[in-house]
């Protein structure tokens, strides 16, 4: 599983490239704080309900949680259904909010 930290992170959206990334909390958690993402609860990627991220199988994109947790379990689950270049966000919201606060 391939991982990418806070900081590479955030440097990189502050350059400007486009990532995809894609929240894997709860809606109520992405309510509270969320950095951008497409809302993916991993309990529907478990299901295999990714219709909202499929045409992403070939491009980079960037899984969070709250701890890095659950986007770790998403990340392999997406890797199994065939996406190319899945990596799961180290430390997620939590360490984001240590470092950078709650700014994206």
């Amino acid at each position: 599983m391939q991982t990418i930290t806070v900081q590479e992170l955030k440097q990189r959206l502050d350059a400007g490239e486009a990532i995809h990334l894609v929240d894997v909390r709860e809606p109520y958690e992405n309510a509270e704080f969320n950095i951008g993402g497409v809302l993916l609860p991993v309990g529907e990627i478990r299901n295999m309900q990714t219709d909202a991220i499929d045409d992403w199988k070939k491009d980079e994109v960037v899984l969070y949680c709250r701890s890095g947790n659950r986007s770790g379990q998403a990340t392999l689950i997406l890797e199994q259904l065939g996406f190319e270049n899945v990596k799961n966000l180290t430390g997620g919201m939590l360490a984001w909010q240590d470092n950078f606060g709650t700014t994206k």
